[in-house]
């Protein structure tokens, strides 16, 4: 066996060695900067599959980040049709062994890098103990929520919106111009604004108000005054007349209501909550009025001929008060009186006292009429006389015979006879089976 002699030529020294040498290692870092985005050789990977509603600017070797850091590549993209006519698309991703296992309700994102259209894939992890297996999929319902593509932004603002945007901002540019005092104003006064919309708001969104029907009764009512556009635009014609007439007068006379309109309203604000319980008592006034409104009609005649008969009473209704004075002027001193009400209580008891009696007596006055033919009998009793004195001045009666008269025993009542006292008319002195006796 023979040695290389020291000196001699080395492995170096050869030129067709060194150029194989370096052709390999360009080789070899060609290869693996072309496939450093699907993961290096011989590194071990987590391979994972997720279903998205669309992978459109997705190609294989976009990055998958979490939190911004890039844990893995995008390996495939592959579509697949569904049963009801529509497509999805399955990516299938080599992630770093440090992301497994990925929690099952981690969610998937597609989202733009830059505005040039390059995407990557955002990986939400999750709360849950159980994670994917290598191989396994991601369903199409943690691909939320859908990305919105920088195209679709741009396809929104098409002619007829462009051609909007440019009046409004031409209409604000002029209506906004030379008002930034009034702007200022507006914007100080808008907490106060929000602060009293906020119980309309609430009153609008209560059901009782029934909001929503407002808009289908005002499309019912545009559909009702369809037939009648063309007078509704002769209207706003006329209106422009009078417009323009009123145009003489807008200032100051217009100009000074406008200004004195806030003050106004202020007012109204203050004095409406005071007069609604008057309005409430005016309305509850007409309710009952109703019943009276109702039959006018058929009394305005009587009342016209009564206001008409009224007036002559009522021009003389003045020298009556004035006359009447003095005796409400008496009523009112009797009703000072401390001494009225005590003398009210006293005649109050005596009538309690006497109601017993008169309750009796009552009968024998309006149903016989003792008491005014006692004093009559009376009078009549002692009504002659001469110088010495009255006498008694009586006569007898003598009673009527007949069937069950008074003259004997009887069975039943008396039956004959025409006079008053068989018939009972008149104070009498009965003895039972006897005489009666009368005074005249």
């Amino acid at each position: 066996m023979s040695r290389r002699q020291p000196g001699g030529p080395s492995i170096f020294g050869s030129p067709v060695l060194v150029g194989s040498l370096t052709v390999l290692i360009v080789i070899v870092a060609v290869f693996l900067a072309y496939n450093a985005n699907s993961g290096l050789p011989f590194v071990p990977t987590y391979e994972l599959k997720a279903q998205v509603p669309s992978a459109a600017n997705l190609v294989p070797g976009n990055d998958v980040r979490i939190g911004g850091h890039r844990v893995g590549a995008v390996d495939l993209v592959k579509p697949v049709r569904q049963r009801g006519g529509g497509a999805i698309a399955i990516l299938t991703m080599k992630l770093d062994k440090s992301v497994q296992p990925l929690p099952i309700d981690s969610t998937i994102l597609t989202r733009s890098r830059s505005a040039l259209g390059l995407k990557y894939v955002q990986l939400t992890p999750g709360t849950s103990s159980v994670g994917y297996r290598p191989g396994d999929t991601m369903p199409l319902t943690r691909a939320t929520p859908r990305p919105v593509e920088i195209d679709e932004v741009l396809n929104t603002f098409d002619q007829r919106t462009r051609e909007g945007i440019r009046g409004s901002l031409v209409g604000f540019g002029n209506g906004l111009a030379g008002r930034g005092l009034d702007l200022n104003a507006v914007i100080s006064e808008l907490p106060t604004l929000f602060g009293n919309l906020q119980p309309v708001a609430a009153n609008l969104a209560d059901s009782r108000t029934r909001l929503r029907d407002l808009f289908p009764a005002l499309e019912r009512a545009a559909r009702i005054v369809a037939p009648v556009a063309n007078t509704q635009a002769q209207l706003f014609v006329n209106l422009d007349t009078t417009f323009r007439a009123l145009a003489n007068v807008a200032r100051p006379s217009i100009q000074d209501t406008i200004s004195n309109t806030p003050p106004t309203l202020d007012s109204g604000i203050a004095g409406f909550p005071i007069q609604r319980p008057f309005l409430e008592n005016t309305a509850a006034f007409a309710r009952e009025l109703q019943p009276g409104a109702a039959v006018l009609p058929t009394t305005l005649p009587a009342l016209a001929d009564a206001l008409q008969f009224g007036i002559p009473a009522l021009n003389r209704t003045p020298d009556l008060a004035h006359r009447l004075t003095g005796v409400f002027r008496a009523l009112r001193r009797f009703a000072d009186d401390p001494m009225v009400p005590l003398g009210i209580r006293r005649l109050t008891d005596t009538v309690t006292t006497l109601r017993p009696t008169l309750r009796f007596l009552a009968p024998t006055q309006t149903v016989c009429n003792y008491v005014t033919l006692w004093f009559r009998n009376i009078s009549s009793l002692l009504s002659e006389g001469d110088q010495n004195g009255t006498w008694q001045r009586f006569i007898i009666v003598a009673t009527p015979t007949g069937p069950n008269s008074e003259t004997g025993p009887s069975s039943a009542p008396a039956n004959g006879g025409g006079t008053d006292e068989q018939r009972g008319a008149g104070p009498v002195a009965r003895v039972r089976g006897g005489q009666r006796g009368l005074l005249r």
